[in-house]
């Protein structure tokens, strides 16, 4: 039995699972052996995942569940998305519980993260339908590698989507990843162009493998040609880890110097993370250059929005998902159990 939902194309004998681990085939059905579990629930500030132009400043319900679909030599959630699903799945929560429990949090949006949320598909629908008719907005924190006609289905149900674009060359995703540029690629054009979801893409910078000037003026001259200025580009900043811990951390520097060469390359919105940098973190007007949303690491610090979403001082309108006032959550990470 083929599964697919990823380029992989796994193909399984009875009792036998996906690289992924927590798709199996089983009695001649494909199925999700983590649907209704978790690693964990968080409650984490919306710009930690990271989404600067949706929803600043709100609380959002993070969760995610185990397993992964890609093999990241350099994966910052390893111990999460390499575990088999007894190793880490604690929490037991079904759809309404989660959209239920995000209402009583004040959170405005459910996010699925640590790992990616494609390879549990069916559970992350399901807590979407749920979350939309309780009023709540879904986030899908992914790698975007993903097949056409299940991208399809799940991008359905999310309202927002920060996509990893690991790299810009196809050896980098085969060497350090085991998958294919192409697909990622077409996922971002996909959800540009072909569905409403709110997108924004981040890039976590490995020295020596993907911070070279001419791989990042590719890029994002790619960025601005496939998907426009608008789509806003965090670059982020590496530190060792899992099966690379031969390396060193990201220099602040080398995020100056690649949002430096995005913004040459026309693209609006670049911020700089994992590093303390305000200017690197805040969004500017590209009407008049006015710094319309301030932050200090995840905090907001200068708001300068009209309640339409446009700039206070020309008028420009800003693109994103804003609500008439940003939300005070702050920094804050609070975990979060459910009971039965």
């Amino acid at each position: 039995m083929q599964c697919d939902v990823c380029p992989r194309e796994c193909k399984l004998n009875d009792g036998q699972r996906g690289l992924c681990f927590v798709r199996a085939s089983e009695a001649g059905r494909m199925v999700l052996t983590t649907y209704g579990r978790s690693s964990g629930f968080c409650v984490d500030p919306v710009e930690k995942k990271p989404l600067n132009h949706f929803l600043p400043g709100t609380p959002i319900l993070s969760f995610g569940t185990a397993g992964c679909n890609l093999t990241c030599k350099f994966c910052q959630n390893w111990d999460i998305s390499k575990a088999r699903e007894i190793d880490r799945l604690n929490d037991m929560a079904d759809p309404e519980m989660i959209a239920k429990g995000a209402v009583q949090l004040g959170c405005r949006s459910v996010a699925f993260t640590y790992n990616d949320p494609v390879i549990f598909l069916e559970y992350a629908v399901d807590v979407a339908k749920a979350c939309h008719a309780q009023g709540i907005k879904t986030v899908a924190v992914t790698a975007g590698y993903i097949k056409p006609e299940a991208r399809a289905e799940f991008y359905a149900h999310m309202d927002a989507a920060n996509v990893d674009l690991k790299a810009f060359t196809e050896d980098f995703y085969h060497r350090l990843c085991g998958a294919h540029l192409e697909s990622v690629k077409e996922t971002l054009v996909y959800l540009k162009h072909e569905t409403d979801v709110w997108v924004e893409v981040t890039t976590l910078l490995i020295p020596g493998e993907n911070d070279s000037p001419e791989e990042i003026d590719a890029q994002t001259k790619w960025m601005m040609a496939a998907l426009g200025p608008d789509v806003p580009l965090h670059f982020s900043a590496f530190h060792p880890d899992w099966k690379m811990k031969d390396k060193t951390n990201t220099p602040p520097e080398t995020l100056t110097r690649a949002r430096d060469i995005a913004i040459r390359n026309g693209l609006r919105y670049v911020y700089t993370g994992n590093v303390h940098d305000p200017a690197g973190g805040g969004t500017y007007c590209s009407g008049c250059g006015a710094l319309l949303i301030g932050r200090d690491w995840y905090e907001l610090s200068t708001w300068a929005l009209t309640p339409e979403g446009h700039c206070r001082e020309c008028g420009t309108p800003l693109p994103g998902r804003f609500e008439a006032a940003p939300g005070t959550w702050g920094r804050k990470r609070q975990p979060v159990r459910f009971q039965r």
